[in-house]
């Protein structure tokens, strides 16, 4: 039971038995072998004439004496915790030493001691099935066959007058012993599962509350918020959290300084932060505070670390010098690795919403150079004709570069704003194809309501360029905004010629160069549409010979009252 008890409080131990390795073979061969020897020597010598001895350390056996001990519960043990191999070593070294202090007599001590050794470590492979070991019942019939064989062999060379004296007390011994030592590495390797489990537990139950706040990046605001929670849901003392140089946020004893926004103070966080490694202090000298009257008296501090780089420290105390234990040490272990990854989540996203909102506001301030210079060719012609007709087209044309200029920045604007821009380009092109096309508004969403900048224009032009080839009457393009449960409907349909099927398969897919612009605007506000909302918002088109009808449903948003402009 000291072996057993020895055994299990040793993390190396534990380490070795949890995984059938070569290494771990080889340790616990060291290990048993050791203990094998020990029980050699610690057993009850009996002489000749059936007398009974009990010395501390038997050093020497008379070849005329016998001697009870517990070398086959260590041999068994050996065979049912690291299998056939080793419990066949442990059992050479054992029958070796037991004939060799034994004046050389008693040979077959080593045959015995191999076989069992090997047969039960096989046995006990066998009937533990996917389990690290036999079960209890099993354990106490394979102790109970391996005492059995050595009876056997002591018979054989010794007759029944020893087998009498010792059977009884040595069949229990062994058979219980062996169920014990059995019984208390699966109970220990159990109950430190459970432990993990209840940390694991503990670590991602921090991790999700911390998340949105990680996120956002590591500061004096995330940083509090986070030290809270950790202080609240742990019995630490205090919760501190660092950049590389500064004190973020720390919450509970020492507080009054360890500010927020002042230099790290303690060598013990300096030391983390300089070597990107945790480090654990269990005495105020340790940790390493300026400060007279600092209360901090143990603490673990582990580096955050992003891309391989420290970024900053998550730093746990004690008011208590010596009371930081395995559990506190593995739960802020735990923390910090998790820390350090939403960090560098958080630092991810950032840097592709960047990469995404620089290509959504490329893409949306992309004018056509065509309905420049038409509009231009158009105010041209018409100063020859008609000043009034020329200085209105050039009002409507400053009007639409206004907005574009002033809306190209904002990924959404109003729906009264995006009127006001259709309502200018459509102006311009009036003049140029008088009474060729009438615009038809159905919209029961307020006009704060948000829609991507530009998106209605986008549909109204394609519409005017392609819809009605060969039609100068009776043209008609249909703008319908509605509300489909939390979503903003958006259809604009036309009465026109439909689409191509081979243009079809590609509108909005990829930009086309035969529709001299507009499919090419299409592919941009599709994309648009997809990186601001997602695939759910992309594009969809319906056509025939009776016209085209283009549909998107993008969140419905309504616009701040203070950023909202009529």
């Amino acid at each position: 039971m000291v072996l057993a008890f020895l055994l299990v409080n040793m993390r190396f131990f534990r380490d070795l038995i949890e995984k059938r390795t070569l290494k771990s073979q080889i340790w616990l061969f060291i290990i048993f072998s050791l203990f094998v020897v020990i029980a050699n020597l610690t057993g009850v010598e009996i002489s000749s004439s059936k007398e009974i001895f009990t010395p501390l350390i038997i050093t020497g056996l008379p070849q005329s004496d016998s001697i009870a001990n517990t070398r086959m519960l260590v041999i068994t043990t050996a065979s049912l915790t690291a299998g056939p191999y080793v419990g066949l070593l442990v059992g050479l070294v054992g029958g070796l030493h037991r004939v060799i202090f034994g004046g050389f007599s008693d040979y077959f001590y080593i045959v015995s001691s191999v076989l069992i050794g090997y047969l039960i470590g096989v046995l006990g492979d066998k009937v533990k099935k996917n389990n690290l070991y036999p079960s209890t019942f099993w354990v106490a019939v394979l102790s109970f066959l391996a005492e059995l064989i050595q009876m056997a062999f002591i018979f054989a060379f010794h007759g029944f007058g020893l087998i009498k004296l010792i059977f009884i007390p040595m069949i229990l011994l062994n058979t219980v012993g062996s169920c014990l030592f059995i019984e208390i590495l699966k109970t220990y390797l159990s109950n430190e599962r459970q432990l993990r489990a209840v940390q694991t537990k503990d670590v991602l139950e921090l991790a999700n509350k911390t998340l949105p706040y990680f996120r956002h990046g590591l500061d004096n605001d995330s940083a509090e918020h986070v030290c809270k929670i950790i202080k609240k849901y742990t019995n630490f003392d205090a919760v501190g959290l660092t950049d590389r140089v500064n004190v973020l946020a720390h919450v509970g004893a020492g507080q009054d300084h360890h500010i927020a926004g002042e230099p790290v103070i303690t060598d013990l966080s300096k030391t983390v932060i300089a070597s990107g490694k945790e480090k654990l202090a269990r005495s105020k000298k340790e940790i390493g505070c300026p400060h007279e009257g600092c209360p901090l008296s143990s603490a673990i501090v582990c580096p955050l670390q992003v891309n391989e780089k420290t970024i900053g420290a998550l730093k746990l105390y004690f008011c208590a010098e010596q009371e930081m234990t395995v559990v506190e040490e593995n739960l802020v272990r735990g923390l910090a690795m998790i820390f350090s990854g939403q960090l560098a989540i958080g630092i991810a996203e950032q840097q592709t919403s960047l990469v995404n909102e620089a290509e959504i506001r490329a893409l949306q301030v992309q004018i056509n150079p065509h309905f420049f210079f038409n509009a231009i060719n158009t105010i041209g012609a018409l100063m020859r004709v008609n000043v009034d007709e020329a200085h209105r087209a050039l009002m409507e044309l400053s009007t639409f570069f206004r907005l574009s200029l002033k809306n190209g920045q904002a990924k959404e604007i109003t729906v009264e704003q995006e009127k006001r821009y259709v309502s200018a380009y459509t102006e311009i092109e009036e003049l140029r194809f008088p009474h060729k096309f009438t615009i038809n508004y159905e919209i029961d969403v307020p006009d704060d309501t948000l829609l991507p900048s530009f998106c209605l224009q986008i549909f109204v032009e394609n519409a005017i360029k392609h819809a009605f080839k060969g039609r100068k009457t009776g043209n008609q393009i249909n703008i319908k905004l509605s509300k489909k449960e939390d979503y903003l409907q958006i259809l604009v349909s036309d009465n026109g010629m439909g689409i191509k099927p081979a243009i079809l398969k590609r509108l909005g897919q990829k930009p086309i160069s035969e529709t001299t612009g507009s499919g090419t605007a299409l592919y941009n506000l599709n994309k648009r549409l997809i990186g601001l909302y997602g695939t759910n918002s992309q594009l969809h088109i319906q056509t025939s010979d009776r016209g085209t009808t283009f549909i998107t449903e993008i969140p419905l948003n309504q616009a701040e009252k203070s950023n909202f402009e009529s």
